[in-house]
């Protein structure tokens, strides 16, 4: 089979980033690709050959597999393969054959390698690392998308000024945006209707067409904050539409703007550290979501965003301790009052519940107890109304089989350790992401020094928490690129939760049992066992690199949420992405599934 020089740059246009190309630098990218025909079974190149260059399927399959011979994706027409190794050392990390007859493109590593020198845009596809260099939280910087009101309340232009007073009222809002059928065309503001209509005795049936501003200053959503802030200066007004086109996609006033700068974790942290109730927390807590917008729209990584995030939700929990103790005196023991889960790893996003336990000193007697019980019932109570909700699985301080002396702790993890029973398994999952809240923080230090030592020495224990952190796997399809939800509330949807971050957090966890490494957080696992020799230098950077992207994609996703006026949640469609965040997100999920498969052989994995 071969292929015209016309029909290849046919089919160039219709793959990313190769679409993004002027014409002239496609027409001559395209006399560089050479053909290659593979019958079912050929191999294109096993793991760590030097790359020749950059593939492209035309036609067929192509199915990829990882070190340990395990098929990590089946690629079609359109899909590249290949980029990771040349964008690195040149060899090839994964192994690569056709599954049947099939024509592929290869680009020259030398003209790749000058692709990317000259086209930004084609670099930042094919580069998946991630720079560590980000910009700061600033409203001079951040897009108006982030900020603005979606949705705007509108009305036509045959709407009387009395209707549209009430429309602002009931909004309670100081504009509205006067929209025909091909778009905006107007807005009345409050400042309208009493120059316009009272000042100058005009009836209240006057449609808003004759005392509308027509034509009003608009921006596009990508624009920035500096742009509205100027042009607000300039014109002396106090909104500006946001559109695409024609068409209206939002709004931004002098209002959106201050709340923007009024939010920060600073203040946020100051504010629940004064207050005197639950009730008064949860007034600060409510602008989490506020929050998160402003932080992701800083361009923020995703371990500062969610280590923000958390230490509001630390300061709550400490906050409400102090008033527990207030309300029913000093704790008759020392006591630690420790966190897990998201919280536990300081990596709280937009939505989460409420993971947690008490410690107690062994000095603690039974008719002590209540005090305890009295305690943990008043800070659950006072988490969950600000929005941390109680656990579904009742992990909490509530419940007496987490609210225990250190010494039972102790037998806790000593029977889970030897005794890895399915139970013992999450229960140990979930425990050695613990983290000191407040109390006493020394009944804890000993304890996580010498479970994890025990832990990582029990090799059966080992392979059990192997096992047990394979249960979660990347949403991929052989066939379909994603394998998304099959039925219920959130069906053809990716769980970024389930399926995207929590492979990658207990793969950490994997890491940090066998190092002995006592950090908690997923990305300081990932980086100190790449520094332990737990995981490989190179393969540690490719799961660095993938979690960080399905990590920032969940966050972008509850973003997009918020901005929309809905509840952030971690339930994202396919369709929702580009083609260019669709394929930067499966080869994420490829690396995290490609690590799973390396670690399950590695260390003895249980069937």
């Amino acid at each position: 089979m071969t292929i015209s020089s016309q029909d290849l740059r046919r089919f160039l246009t219709s793959v990313h980033p190769y679409d993004s190309l002027e014409a002239e630098v496609l027409d001559a990218l395209a006399l560089r690709f050479r053909i290659v025909q593979l019958a079912a079974g050929d191999s294109v190149y096993t793991r760590g050959d030097v790359l020749d260059g950059l593939y492209l399927v035309r036609d067929g399959e192509i199915e990829v597999r990882d070190e340990n011979d395990i098929p990590v994706s089946l690629l079609g027409p359109r899909n590249s393969f290949g980029e990771r190794g040349l964008t690195r050392d040149g060899l090839a990390v994964t192994s690569a054959r056709a599954t049947a007859d099939a024509m592929l493109l290869m680009l020259p590593k030398a003209d790749f390698d000058a692709l990317m020198d000259a086209q930004p845009r084609v670099a930042k596809f094919f580069d998946r690392r991630r720079s560590e260099a980000r910009r700061g939280s600033d409203l001079a910087t951040s897009r108006v998308e982030s900020f603005m009101a979606a949705n705007p309340v509108t009305c036509s232009g045959q709407t009387n000024a009395q209707d549209a007073a009430r429309l602002m009222r009931e909004h309670r809002i100081s504009s509205l945006c006067v929209v025909d059928d091909a778009g905006l065309v107007g807005i009345l503001t409050t400042r309208d209707l009493s120059g316009k209509v009272l000042a100058e005795g005009r009836p209240a049936t006057t449609p808003v067409s004759q005392v509308m501003t027509p034509a009003p200053l608009t921006l596009s959503s990508s624009s920035i904050g500096s742009d509205v802030l100027h042009a607000m200066m300039e014109n002396r007004i106090g909104h500006i539409p946001i559109v695409k086109g024609r068409k209206l996609v939002g709004i931004v006033t002098q209002t959106d703007l201050t709340r923007f700068q009024a939010v920060s974790s600073a203040e946020m942290v100051s504010a629940i550290a004064r207050a005197d109730t639950a009730e008064q927390m949860a007034k600060v807590t409510a602008e989490i979501p506020r929050l998160l917008v402003q932080l992701v729209a800083g361009g923020n990584r995703h371990e500062v965003v969610t280590r923000l995030i958390t230490d509001i939700a630390d300061t709550v929990t400490r906050r409400l301790l102090r008033l527990a103790e207030a309300e029913f005196g000093p704790p008759p023991v020392p006591y630690l009052w420790l966190a897990c889960g998201s919280q536990g790893r300081q990596e709280q996003t937009g939505v989460s519940d409420q993971d947690n336990c008490l410690f107690l000193d062994d000095a603690v007697t039974e008719d002590q107890m209540p005090y305890f019980a009295d305690l943990a019932k008043y800070v659950t109570g006072g988490l969950d109304a600000c929005g941390y909700f109680y656990c579904p699985g009742d992990m909490m301080a509530t419940n007496p089989r987490w609210c225990q002396p250190v010494r039972v702790w102790k037998q806790y993890f000593d029977g889970w350790i030897a005794k890895p029973n399915p139970e013992a398994q999450m229960l140990a999952s979930v425990m050695f992401d613990l983290r000191p809240i407040g109390g006493d923080t020394s009944l804890f230090g000993q304890l996580q020094k010498t479970t994890l030592k025990a832990a990582s020495a029990n090799s059966i224990f080992v392979a059990h928490m192997i096992s047990n952190s394979l249960k979660h796997t990347p949403p991929l399809g052989l066939l379909r690129g994603f394998a998304t939800i099959r039925s219920g509330e959130h069906r053809n949807t990716l769980d970024l939760k389930l399926n995207g971050v929590v492979p990658v957090v207990d793969l950490g966890r994997i890491y940090a049992l066998q190092g002995r490494l006592n950090e908690v957080n997923t990305r300081a696992r990932l980086v100190a066992g790449q520094a332990a020799g737990v995981v490989s230098q190179s393969g540690g950077r490719d799961l660095l690199d993938a979690y960080d992207l399905i990590a920032e994609t969940r966050l972008e996703h509850q973003v997009a949420l918020v901005n929309a006026g809905e509840r952030p949640d971690n339930f994202l469609a396919p369709g929702q992405l580009s083609d260019f965040e669709r394929s930067h997100l499966r080869d994420a999920f490829v690396v995290v599934k490609t690590m799973q498969s390396a670690i399950g052989h590695g260390r003895g994995m249980l069937s």
